[in-house]
């Protein structure tokens, strides 16, 4: 099918039924935030790998906080480009149908106007003391004390999944919930290689959701999918619209 047969058709099937948008890396990498896969993942020769698990936190929390600092730097200078605001125009047009669930942790869906999203991975604007428990936004950028510390006296670290630990109760329910009501489900600029959260293209799937693809290269979860578009979500979304 051509490209814009299949945009066509995707087009129609958002008017009707429950809409779930699940996002990864690559979109906020059109907006320069850079991915733990890409040729942009190394920071000072070290791997994102290596330094988002809570022993390397552990054991250097100084170092994991200044891969941090500098990555909410880069952040905050991003803008939302035309696939953030493309999704958020779709739930604008149907808000009690659309879901938008994403593995991204840097809030630019939420600077797009997108609302209640479903964040897996947590949010790196917020912060929680590995002591006392308590969590809050911080927003500061390039911060004067590194580790940050609690009120407690306790370290802070980022309110986000490090590699090991357990997607959030709360968020992962929701997740699964939108995923067996879907009647389209896009996924969109992921690799479909992080579990758990992969695995919701085939609850999506096997709950007879009609999968679509907005990815520019192939992915494991491409032979689930009712519609392969291959491009970049700030090109193909906004025809969606």
């Amino acid at each position: 099918m051509r490209v814009e047969s299949t945009i066509n058709a995707v087009r129609q099937r958002l008017c009707a039924g429950n809409i779930v948008a699940f996002t990864g890396a690559g979109i906020s990498a059109e907006s320069h935030v850079p991915t733990f896969r890409g040729t942009d993942g190394l920071w000072r020769n070290y791997s994102p790998e290596s330094l988002a698990t809570a022993e390397a936190f552990l054991s250097d929390p100084r170092l994991v906080w200044e891969w941090y600092d500098w990555l909410r730097g880069l952040i905050h200078a991003a803008e939302p480009n035309p696939g953030h605001l493309a999704l958020a125009e779709i739930q604008k047009r149907s808000p009690e149908r659309f879901t938008l669930i994403t593995q991204n942790i840097d809030g630019l869906h939420q600077r797009a106007a997108s609302r209640d999203v479903v964040k897996l991975h947590g949010d790196i604007w917020r912060l929680r003391c590995i002591t006392c428990g308590r969590e809050g936004r911080n927003d500061q950028v390039h911060m004067k004390h590194l580790p940050p510390l609690c009120r407690c006296g306790g370290t802070l670290r980022p309110a986000i999944v490090w590699f090991g630990e357990m997607l959030p109760e709360d968020e992962w329910i929701r997740a699964v919930k939108a995923a067996q009501s879907a009647k389209i489900f896009l996924v969109i600029g992921t690799s479909a290689l992080v579990y758990p959260a992969a695995g919701l293209v085939r609850i999506a799937h096997e709950s007879g959701s009609q999968v679509v693809i907005v990815n520019p290269d192939p992915t494991p979860a491409d032979e689930l999918a009712r519609w392969l578009l291959r491009g970049t979500a700030g090109d193909i979304l906004p025809r969606l619209i």
